[in-house]
């Protein structure tokens, strides 16, 4: 907040509203000054300092004493400065002269008018909108055109194919990443995703097989397709699950397939509350 927020020149017209009423929500210090007056011009900047400072704790009415001499009259002013505090619509104190600053906050701390911490500027987070798969491809496309010798851009660049089922490019950029790149996280996980996504080549369709678990609940390798189907749809749980369930059925099916796509699917998930939820699902199963 600004120094404005808590400064206000005081009229006779308003004084009641603003003043007098107004200190029965919070404490109003009313300073009487004058163009003229030279302790006035060092009292006045180091008030307002003050009201700053307190953020809101107190009020500083300002009373132009050569505009406001009725005002003046009736708080009875005789010199100027003259400084009074007022406290639930009456005068609890005040002083004439110009106080130093010391002076004028053990004068506030008597009265118990405590500084407020300033309440911290919200500023509300632009999150960009994502970009579609596609534009994300297209947009890479044109940043690796312009700095081909980055090889972190062609890291993204793979990540943003394995989106688009662009599997056949993603795989020849990951075997082409330097070394420093290929032991990156991404690069881990973008190697499972492309080893899931081979599993498919000659795979049926998701809704084939749908149907051929439907018709016999047992068909693990129906239920390994299905799964991987999921997990490259970003439909995670439902390709955890169908893994989960050969587990259930045959453990050793094809020399422990079950336990090894559960892992597998473990390294390309980001969701660690998840993942930790079937590794257990997993361990009770095996043990």
């Amino acid at each position: 907040m600004t120094t404005a927020a808590f400064v206000f020149d005081a009229a006779l017209s308003s004084f009641e509203q603003e003043v007098i009423l107004k200190s029965k929500e919070v404490p109003i210090l009313v300073d009487f000054w004058a163009e003229w007056c030279e302790p006035c011009k060092a009292l006045g900047p180091i008030l307002e300092k003050l009201a700053a400072e307190f953020n809101g704790s107190f009020l500083l009415a300002k009373v132009d004493v050569d505009k406001e001499q009725q005002l003046a009259g009736y708080f009875q002013v005789k010199s100027i400065p003259t400084v009074m505090l007022l406290k639930d619509g009456q005068i609890v104190d005040g002083f004439p002269g110009a106080l130093p600053e010391n002076q004028l906050r053990e004068f506030l701390k008597h009265h118990e008018v405590i500084a407020k911490e300033a309440e911290p500027e919200v500023v509300e987070e632009i999150t960009p909108e994502a970009l579609d798969p596609e534009t994300e491809v297209l947009n890479l496309r044109t940043a690796i055109q312009a700095e081909p010798e980055k090889a972190e851009l062609k890291l993204d660049l793979m990540l943003a194919l394995l989106k688009t089922g662009g599997f056949v490019e993603a795989e020849k950029i990951l075997d082409a990443l330097p070394a420093n790149l290929a032991t990156d996280d991404r690069a881990i996980k973008a190697k499972a995703r492309l080893t899931f996504a081979s599993i498919l080549k000659n795979a049926p369709p998701a809704a084939v097989l749908e149907q051929a678990i439907a018709s016999n609940p047992d068909d693990c390798r129906a239920r390994h397709y299905l799964g991987v189907h999921y997990l490259l749809e970003d439909k995670t749980e439902a390709g955890l699950e169908q893994f989960l369930e050969m587990l259930k059925r045959n453990k050793s099916f094809e020399e422990g397939l079950p336990r090894k796509a559960l892992i597998d699917a473990f390294r390309i998930i980001d969701n660690e509350d998840l993942v930790g939820q079937y590794r257990r699902k997993m361990a009770s199963l095996l043990f």
